[in-house]
């Protein structure tokens, strides 16, 4: 407590036992601690929305459509809810990937849907997908700083993007399912991602290694 100015004699006197008076008659807010690991929930969405698409890319699935509700609902709007999750709990490098996978799927949802990606032709969607490349590739850089699970996926998943950017400007169909081949790979990894996380958390130690960046 701040000394009291003696100098004025109508101040009344003040008990050096008495409360301080508080700052403010408003009801402090309750606080919240972090929620839940939203780690295993968007890495579970990209993973198997990846592969179903990644099997259609390989050739294995003739037709993409099987892939436009996961595009839309899980691998799309469940993704982003856990970017937004992530920005609950600090974490910048989550919520900006789950977040930015959120929207590709949305995005690729929306393309397929209308017919936007026939009438963006090989060159836009050559585009589209070199994008998300680069994109991919910076991130990749940062997830060295988290760890090896989510690295790894990172890897992976640039090889994919960068193998069907050229699938599309080029329309060569080996290079095309080349990329679908790695989209598989990624999906697993990403999997494995998921099922560290719920299964690391559920048992309440570290079973499944993820081997964080040190």
């Amino acid at each position: 407590m701040n000394q009291i100015n003696t100098t004025y004699p109508e101040a009344p006197a003040v008990s050096a036992t008495a409360p301080a008076a508080p700052v403010s008659a408003a009801p402090a807010a309750p606080s919240h601690g972090p929620l839940a690991d939203p780690g295993a929930l968007g890495l579970g969405a990209f993973a198997l929305t990846t592969f179903v698409l990644s099997m259609s890319n390989t050739g294995i699935v003739p037709s993409s459509v099987a892939v436009l509700g996961l595009a839309l609902f899980y691998g799309g709007i469940a993704q982003v809810i856990a970017g937004i999750w992530e920005l609950r709990n600090g974490n910048t490098f989550g919520a900006t990937a789950f977040t930015s996978f959120g929207a590709f799927w949305l995005a690729f949802w929306y393309l397929e849907s209308t017919g936007g990606n026939v009438e963006a032709g090989a060159a836009g969607m050559g585009t589209f997908l070199l994008a998300w490349a680069i994109f991919t590739l910076y991130m990749t850089v940062a997830a060295k700083k988290t760890n090896g699970s989510i690295f790894i996926v990172f890897v992976a998943l640039s090889i994919t993007f960068v193998l069907l950017a050229i699938g599309a400007y080029t329309g060569i169909t080996a290079i095309h399912q080349l990329g679908g081949w790695f989209g598989i790979l990624t999906a697993l990894l990403a999997w494995y991602g998921s099922f560290a996380v719920v299964y690391n958390s559920t048992a309440g130690r570290a079973v499944l290694p993820v081997w964080p960046a040190k």
